[in-house]
């Protein structure tokens, strides 16, 4: 699929086709993520800092689980 590289005022935007940004789950206005890859770069609409810190989040949740039982007052 082929996307069309514009500028836009002072910047340089990319035209993302229909069908991709269908895929994509996006529309006007939302953001999207690039990823260096080895093949290049990866554009996807998850933040990929945020879920690292959500999986570690989830890591100490799991491993303090019982305190933080304790602290909810169940």
């Amino acid at each position: 699929m082929r996307a069309t590289v514009t500028q836009i005022g002072n910047s340089t935007g990319i035209i993302l086709p229909k069908e991709a940004a269908a895929r994509l789950k996006v529309k006007k206005g939302d953001s999207v993520f690039l990823t260096e890859t080895p093949d290049g770069y990866s554009v996807t609409p998850y933040d990929p800092d945020f879920e690292e810190q959500m999986k570690a989040a989830r890591r100490g949740m799991k491993k303090y689980r019982n305190a933080l039982h304790e602290l909810a007052g169940k």
